[in-house]
């Protein structure tokens, strides 16, 4: 078996090329830059290819027509989609990874809008979405990329090929482009005596383990389909449990300052706060055979210890 992983080094394409290259599948990643592949791909046999997005020839050349599986991390907008769509028909199956940024509440608050949602959770993958942007649309602004995820979905799912649309919540894993623990492990390292907490550290904002996604990943290959996926940990730890196990880790010694109406709106931010929780529904994902790696609060371990290490 062969997978080709567009964008195979950050957090949830590593780890989702680590787990096929282990159980014997031979993987090819692309990126930008190969002083980003880390090296514990390297020595599993994954093959890094500096190839960007856009060159959807190459992209072509690469997975010619011996791939089973193709893996797309790196599409934002429509057109990033239909400039594959000949690539993706020549694969036996595609997996397009998308967000819950996407979802919309009963009055149409979503997660990056001024108004913080508030959901019916858990939230199943039928919950209403964005509607879809345009070409025009800058999918890499606040505004602009939740919808241009919805048109990727969109142009992904009525090209009539077999292809799975995952939508992962708050990723966490080694190789995080942006590691949401690392402010607490350099905070904590350095020896700060008191670290404020707002929402009273009560905040639910569910994880995805990168380990996790790249399970249900390797299950979606054996099952190809078209359909759409939420990948989220099976458990809901809160941020002050988060916190708390992130100080465990590193051996803090400090104290947490559970804030609960912080007057600035400011004191006790942490990437993990919401007013409402947040839920997803991983139903669908577990009915095709997916089991989890292992529970979201110790698999953060894994990014606490890679940000640890610098």
């Amino acid at each position: 078996m062969r997978a080709v992983v567009l964008g195979g080094t950050g957090a949830i394409g590593g780890a989702t090329a680590e787990r096929l290259a282990l159980s014997g599948w031979t993987v090819d990643v692309t990126g930008r830059d190969a002083a980003a592949m880390p090296a514990e791909l390297a020595e599993a046999g994954v093959r890094f290819h500096a190839l960007p997005r856009t060159d959807a020839s190459g992209i072509g050349r690469l997975v010619g027509d011996d791939t089973d599986l193709l893996v797309d991390l790196v599409a934002y907008s429509a057109r990033d989609v239909r400039s594959l769509l000949p690539v993706m028909g020549s694969v036996a199956h595609t997996v397009v990874i998308s967000t819950r940024a996407v979802y919309v509440d009963a009055d149409g608050r979503h997660i990056n809008g001024d108004e913080p949602p508030r959901f019916a959770v858990p939230l199943r993958e039928d919950n209403p979405t964005l509607p879809p942007a345009g070409d025009d649309v800058d999918p890499y602004t606040r505004d602009g990329y939740a919808p241009s995820k919805v048109a990727v979905e969109l142009a992904a799912l009525s090209s009539g090929l077999p292809v799975t649309v995952v939508r992962p919540s708050k990723v966490h894993g080694r190789w995080a482009r942006n590691a949401r623990s690392r402010h607490f492990v350099e905070r904590m390292l350095r020896g700060d005596e008191r670290i404020d907490l707002a929402e009273g550290g009560r905040s639910v904002d569910h994880l995805t383990a990168a380990a996790n996604t790249a399970a249900l990943i390797e299950a979606i290959a054996g099952t190809p389909g078209t359909r759409i996926l939420n990948s989220a940990d099976p458990d809901t730890p809160t941020a002050e449990e988060i916190a708390r196990a992130i100080g465990v880790r590193v051996g803090w010694q400090g104290v947490l300052d559970l804030v609960d109406a912080p007057d600035d709106g400011e004191r006790g931010h942490h990437p993990w706060r919401t007013v409402h929780p947040i839920v997803l529904d991983t139903t669908a994902s577990t009915s095709l055979g997916y089991t989890p790696v292992g529970r979201g609060i110790d698999l953060l371990m894994d990014e606490v210890d890679w940000v640890r290490r610098g």
